[in-house]
């Protein structure tokens, strides 16, 4: 079984993505690295398996938006309430992922796929806590409503609450998703052929010259 991909993402603009890489980055230096992994996490996407690939996103495409892909405006205040309603908007058996993940790769992304055909649901922790991936075969709002995000107890909270409503959880591996610039030094040296790995080592360089 192939689902729907989503990518739930917010537009690489600088000053509204990526802050907690300031300092040392500039915001115009946290947005091209948000941008990088955003494009680096879109071509996992894109060549992973799919009945549909969405782009959930917060603000405008850009060129790194690849073909292929719907784009769906976030609705929704909080982040449970923004993913609660991306599924919903997609209306059918689902895999979301985030953009702060650029080692992703198209054959985990077809692991969580595969694990929905005998799951109701699939989480993919992080070391910080948070998750990375979470899959649905069925919209359900409560789900994630009053789970507690961007906190050490995220995933924990977020998986109990998939428990609490008898769903069958399958679990994808942890991936280290980018926060600070300690992150971004682990997760480029986990991908150091990707876009995202290329554009930290320029910005490294910049610095080194200046």
């Amino acid at each position: 079984m192939t689902c729907a991909l989503i990518v739930i993402a917010k537009a690489p603009v600088p000053g509204r993505v990526k802050t907690r890489l300031c300092p040392p980055c500039t915001p115009e230096q946290a947005a091209a690295l948000a941008e990088a992994s955003l494009a680096d996490t879109l071509a996992a996407v894109a060549a992973a398996p799919a009945v549909r690939r969405v782009c959930v996103l917060d603000g405008e495409p850009g060129p790194w938006l690849p073909d292929g892909f719907e784009v769906v405006a976030q609705r929704g205040g909080g982040l449970d309430e923004r993913l609660a309603a991306a599924f919903e908007d997609v209306a059918e058996p689902a895999l979301l992922v985030g953009m702060d993940t650029p080692h992703v790769t198209p054959g985990l992304l077809a692991a969580g796929q595969r694990m929905l055909t005998s799951s109701d649901a699939v989480l993919g922790g992080a070391p910080d806590g948070g998750y990375w991936a979470i899959g649905l075969r069925r919209a359900d709002r409560a789900l994630f409503a009053g789970v507690p995000m961007s906190t050490s107890e995220t995933c924990t909270a977020q998986r109990a609450r998939l428990h609490e409503a008898a769903l069958r959880v399958a679990e994808l591996p942890q991936l280290r998703d980018v926060d600070t610039i300690e992150d971004a030094r682990a997760v480029a040296a986990c991908a150091p052929a990707s876009r995202f790995a290329a554009r930290l080592a320029a910005l490294d360089m910049e610095e080194a010259a200046a």
